[in-house]
């Protein structure tokens, strides 16, 4: 009788025999090695062996009888049945026929690799890694386990965490019979990564549900650490469009703090295998991979995802002896693949207060309660439902009272970690690797924990009002114009797009400087010998430059790259939707506030009038800065293909600056119709629609601005309260400017849309824009279905009315 199966005999018909992990390994050894595919090969032992190993030893009947009456939810209860069970197990020796199988099959392994090779023990349950229950870390895992007598040990360990406090309670929540629930053990040859890296792979956003990227967690070390939460890893998005294509892929980079890693001990000791070292600070400041190797691992993960035919949570390797990237865990993504596609939810914080911390946000949605500080597992059974759980790390063992909690707020760990695996599975907030959470978190406090405001979480003070809106997609009607989006920032991009929308009318750079930069570009230029340094530019001032550009190809490099990132996170969630990207429009004002920024910038009385927009471009002071704005709107556009990119340039106050502008554009290979691209002009100034026709020969249409356009024609600040007053873009001379520029455009057949706030505040405003025949209306987010719907139900009535 055959215990013991290899993974290349095996595949996905084989899960009722090796659990859902070994079947896994199976089928890509099996199937996807042709597409470069590298999996570490080893073997399974079978469900019947394990099986056998209960019956004939009579353990299936006393764990049958321990768990009788059992309530999982008294967590003293569940502990102590827990231990009965692994105890009873772990004493119980392996029939000599089996042991002697395991034996066999660790010597041909060893003689195939060496003796210097350690191995990985894993579970692999029948109910683990299907595409209904991914079962994330119920059972254990071993590493670096040497020798016959340790992997024995191991597979024994692996067969008692079956009976794991947090299995056990899983199963039940989950509906799974406990005895129709068996375990294969896998053991596969380690890949080097205690001397490379690791992590986890999905291919579709984790947050949104978005399918068009791969996202890539990686830390240096084994796996393991980015899987419990004790390592806030790198991030990388890959845009699968253009890895298709052989295009440059990475959309976004994201540098995490990799304080520790996991390594190889010297012991062999079982259970002293491993262990937590800290990460040079060197190597903390740059990224754990390069981006061919993160474009690699996209493309495994698509391969992967291609041969299952839905969306793959997956685990990988980086050896650091061989260089390879391997591909060790491969299972359905279990939590957005299977929402429902015709409703989408929104959550959205009505009031605001202190912030007392703050991490990466899992879940979009919004929860609160009293926090409940934990620094031990044994603290469980003070844990009240609806309460904020706060720790510095969960692991499995934690999952008992997880599902209890309003939200859950760790001060470590990534997107991918434990507590956010289980947090999107249970459906509740988590605001995770916040770095001091259970520090600064009062035990007993009320909070508010929102993930509902893009990357970032926060737990606010107090218990705030909020709301949720849900919009069915299915019942929205045709609009009668195209309905666009303002997006301020990329974090929020994917899930923007989910929104009903004909593209992005306006995306504003200087929103993607100030949040993904922070430092003034001729600051960068100048720390890079550029040009000039001034010497206003403080000593500390470029330590820092220099100390948060060390993970990039200097300080040039770190501009271009993370303005591209910002660029094509934006077009790639709305594609093949257009994407107006406005370019810089701070005033001197607010790019003082960036890192560097008093060195360069005039004091002026009225920033708002003052040196800003096609003028700043055009001077000799910034022009270098603004050829850093083009480099990355190229890259974009030309080497990304992301070519869905319109540019729109602000502030525009002479026909001058419009030929100047256009013809720097030019010489920066941002040609008008050279690769389709079309450059719009914001039309917010008099002059501008004054001398509509003049100025559309320099460009391919108008976004009209009217904000700055309604301020400029009243002659008011908007933001005085004095005269806020008197601020209306209903006001009859702001109309008949966009009157004049409504109609030269549709004259000359050019695009002509808005972009203010005014069409969503005031109903008669959009109904009137809709009869001068606007091209598209843009909104903020929190706008865009109601405007729609009420835009529809206008012009189904005008219809209605016109065939009477």
């Amino acid at each position: 009788m055959t215990d013991v199966l290899w993974f290349s005999d095996l595949g996905l018909s084989d899960l009722d025999q090796v659990g859902g992990k070994n079947a896994s390994l199976g089928e890509m050894v099996r199937n996807l090695a042709s597409a470069g595919v590298k999996v570490p090969d080893g073997f399974a032992t079978t469900v019947d062996a394990y099986r056998r190993f209960l019956a004939e030893s009579g353990l299936d009947s006393r764990i049958e009888d321990i768990l009788e009456g059992l309530d999982s939810g008294d967590v003293a209860a569940l502990t102590l049945a827990g231990k009965q069970i692994r105890d009873l197990i772990r004493s119980t020796p392996f029939a000599p026929g089996f042991e002697e199988q395991i034996r066999a099959a660790y010597h041909r392994l060893t003689g195939k690799h060496g003796g210097d090779v350690s191995w990985a023990v894993r579970s692999s349950a029948t109910a683990e890694d299907l595409p209904d229950a991914s079962f994330a870390g119920q059972q254990e895992t071993f590493l670096n386990i040497r020798g016959v007598d340790n992997v024995l040990f191991a597979i024994k360990d692996v067969f008692a965490s079956l009976y794991n406090d947090r299995a056990i309670a899983y199963r039940v929540h989950h509906g799974f019979i406990h005895s129709e629930v068996a375990l294969s053990a896998g053991v596969q040859r380690m890949v080097r990564s205690d001397v490379g890296a690791s992590g986890v792979m999905f291919t579709m956003d984790t947050e949104t549900g978005f399918t068009d990227a791969v996202f890539i967690t990686s830390s240096y070390g084994l796996g393991e650490a980015v899987v419990q939460g004790a390592v806030n890893p790198d991030e990388f998005y890959v845009h699968k469009p253009a890895l298709a294509a052989g295009r440059p892929a990475v959309l976004k980079r994201g540098l995490g703090e990799k304080a520790v890693q996991m390594i190889y001990t010297e012991s062999e000791e079982f259970g002293k295998t491993v262990d937590f070292v800290p990460v040079q600070p060197d190597q903390r400041r740059r990224f754990s991979l390069t981006d061919e190797e993160v474009e690699q691992l996209a493309r495994h993960a698509l391969a992967i995802e291609a041969h299952y035919g839905r969306p793959m949570d997956i685990e990988w390797g980086k050896d650091g002896v061989d260089g390879e990237l391997y591909i060790l865990q491969a299972r359905p993504e279990t939590v957005e693949s299977r929402k429902a596609s015709g409703t989408i939810s929104r959550y959205t914080l009505t009031e605001h207060s202190a912030v007392l911390a703050e991490g990466r946000a899992i879940g979009q949605r919004i929860g609160a309660g009293q926090v409940r500080v934990l620094t031990s597992i044994d603290q469980m059974a003070s844990f009240q439902t609806g309460d904020v759980l706060v720790a510095n790390m969960t692991d499995p063992d934690w999952e008992p009272i997880m599902k209890k909690a309003a939200a859950i707020v760790t001060d470590r760990g990534g997107r991918t970690c434990h507590a956010a695996i289980i947090a999107r599975e249970l459906g509740i907030p988590a605001v995770v690797g916040t770095g001091n959470a259970s520090r600064v978190l009062a035990d007993g406090a009320p909070v508010t924990v929102s993930c509902a405001e893009g990357e970032a979480g926060f737990v606010y003070e107090g218990l705030l009002d909020y709301t949720l809106q849900e919009t069915s997609l299915d019942t929205m009607p045709p609009a009668p114009v195209k309905i666009m989006m303002n997006v301020g920032t990329p974090e929020q991009a994917f899930s923007f797009a989910k929104l009903p929308n004909h593209g992005v009318g306006l995306a504003r750079l200087e929103f993607i400087i100030n949040r993904q930069i922070g430092i003034h570009p001729n600051a960068l230029l100048a720390v890079a010998g550029e040009i000039e340094r001034p010497d206003s530019l403080s000593d500390y001032t470029i330590r820092q430059i220099r100390e948060k550009t060390a993970a990039y190809d200097g300080p040039r490099d770190y501009y271009v790259k993370r303005l591209a990132e910002g660029i094509s996170t934006i077009a790639a969630a709305f594609a093949p939707e257009p994407v107006i990207i406005r370019l810089s429009d701070f005033k001197s004002n607010e790019y003082a506030n960036l890192v560097g920024g008093p060195a360069f910038e005039p004091s002026e009385e009225n920033p708002m009038i003052g040196y800003r927009g096609a003028s700043r471009y055009l001077s000799e002071s910034f022009r270098k800065a603004f050829e850093l704005e083009c480099e990355a709107l190229k890259y974009v556009r030309n080497e990304m293909g992301l070519t869905n990119i319109k540019i729109m340039v602000p502030f525009v106050r002479t026909l001058d600056e419009a030929r100047g502008v256009t013809e720097l554009l030019a010489a920066n290979g941002l040609s008008r119709g050279e690769n389709g691209l079309e450059i719009v002009m914001m039309c917010e100034l008099p002059a501008n629609a004054l001398l509509a026709d003049e100025f559309l020969e320099y460009f391919d249409g108008f976004s009209i601005g009217s904000n700055d356009l309604t301020q400029l024609t009243l002659g008011l600040d908007r933001d005085s309260a004095l005269v806020a007053e008197g601020f209306d873009e209903r006001n009859p001379a702001v109309t008949r400017l966009l009157e004049m520029a409504i109609a030269a455009c549709r004259a000359k057949g050019r695009y002509v849309g808005i972009c203010g706030q005014g069409p969503s505040d005031h109903p008669d405003f959009a109904e009137w824009l809709l009869e001068q025949g606007i091209s598209s209306i843009s909104l903020n987010p929190d706008a865009v279905t109601e405007t729609w719907l009420r835009l529809a139900r206008t012009s189904t009535r005008s219809s209605n009315r016109s065939a009477v």
